[in-house]
């Protein structure tokens, strides 16, 4: 097969190339390198990918015409678009790099696989859609009305234009709602990351709703083998779906959602007390409030991901936490021994 893969230099798009290339298949992969973290370790993933079947191209989906002369002079198949601008805190402050890339650059994606007739488009959309709902597990057949963050809102967008386009245009599209995914080579603004750093600097770790919060951790492994596998699973459309009958993860129009998480949430406390374990360290804590954009608990239903693909995640928190200190320690040169010493 002949793969695109958007936000090639990412946490996500980095490993499932790496997969795909192991499978044979060719991929193209493109980024725009943005500085909304380390760019050093964006292009130190890249460097990861040694395979004569992948292409890096540094290119801004948000531009139409970049994108448009790329699918000209590629022969595409499929599309895996997990390029987005991510982060629900810097939505906050930043909402007009959203609408550039989460909005635009989605529709601009969308239009080149009209345009070119891929068989397959799967896309990011995120866990955080489920907003204010609070009956757990979270499953697709919830209303996500309700989004907390402008992230959040974007991300229900992509999908609501996702299936306008499956309509119109029989483009088969399948959206996959992502739970706190970690790992080694993860992003520097996530918690994993972030609490890590901090306690082996001796810094104090901020702990959101007084460390009340539960999150259903999800090891990349997982999550990149559930990719994979729903590449292959290309939706169909149904004449007998109805809106009155039928679940909005689905429809007449050959179009999904599906979660794609671990299905078993953790408490918050829980996860730190693995990475001081995992360290030898035990973090100063400053324990605060709930903040903006933030939800108290995450937690997928994943039952339709499993009878689409045969597969449920493998990695359990204590082995997923241990594998990302060690390559933590191991990327930034971490001497423990000096560490506990300095403290």
């Amino acid at each position: 097969m002949n793969y695109l893969v958007t936000g090639a230099s990412g946490f996500i798009g980095s490993r499932v190339i790496e997969s795909l290339t192991k499978k044979g298949h060719k991929v193209v992969g493109i980024d725009n390198n943005n500085d909304y973290y380390d760019v050093n370790l964006k292009f130190a993933r890249l460097g990861r990918i040694a395979s004569e079947s992948f292409t890096f191209i540094e290119l801004d989906f948000s531009d139409k015409k970049s994108l448009e002369n790329l699918f000209e002079r590629f022969t595409f198949e499929r599309v895996i678009h997990l390029g987005a601008q991510a982060g629900v805190r810097y939505s906050i402050d930043n909402p007009m790099a959203y609408a550039d890339s989460n909005l635009i650059g989605h529709l601009n994606i969308l239009e080149a696989c009209r345009h070119h007739n891929i068989e397959h488009l799967v896309y990011a959309s995120s866990s955080s859609v489920y907003g204010l709902n609070s009956k757990t597990p979270f499953e697709t057949s919830d209303s996500v009305d309700h989004p907390v963050s402008l992230y959040a809102a974007t991300k229900k967008s992509n999908e609501l234009m996702s299936h306008s386009y499956s309509h119109l245009y029989g483009i088969p599209t399948t959206g996959l709602r992502f739970f706190t995914v970690y790992g080694p080579w993860g992003r520097p603004d996530m918690a994993p990351f972030i609490f890590t750093k901090k306690i082996l600097n001796g810094e104090t770790i901020d702990i959101n709703n007084n460390g009340d919060m539960w999150r259903d951790f999800t090891y990349i492994d997982d999550i990149v083998e559930g990719v994979i596998r729903i590449a292959d699973v290309i939706p169909t459309c149904n004449e007998q779906w109805t809106v009155e009958s039928g679940t909005p993860a689905t429809s007449s129009a050959p179009y999904a959602v599906y979660n794609i998480g671990h299905g078993s949430p953790i408490k918050l406390m829980d996860f730190i007390q693995e990475i001081e374990s995992a360290l030898g360290i035990e973090a100063n804590k400053n324990f605060r409030e709930m903040q903006p954009g933030d939800v108290y608990q995450t937690y997928a239903d994943t039952q339709d991901l499993f009878e689409a693909t045969g597969y449920k995640p493998q990695v359990g928190i204590k082995e997923g936490v241990n594998k990302f200190v060690t390559w933590y320690r191991e990327f930034y040169e971490y001497d423990l021994s000096l560490v506990k010493k300095h403290d």
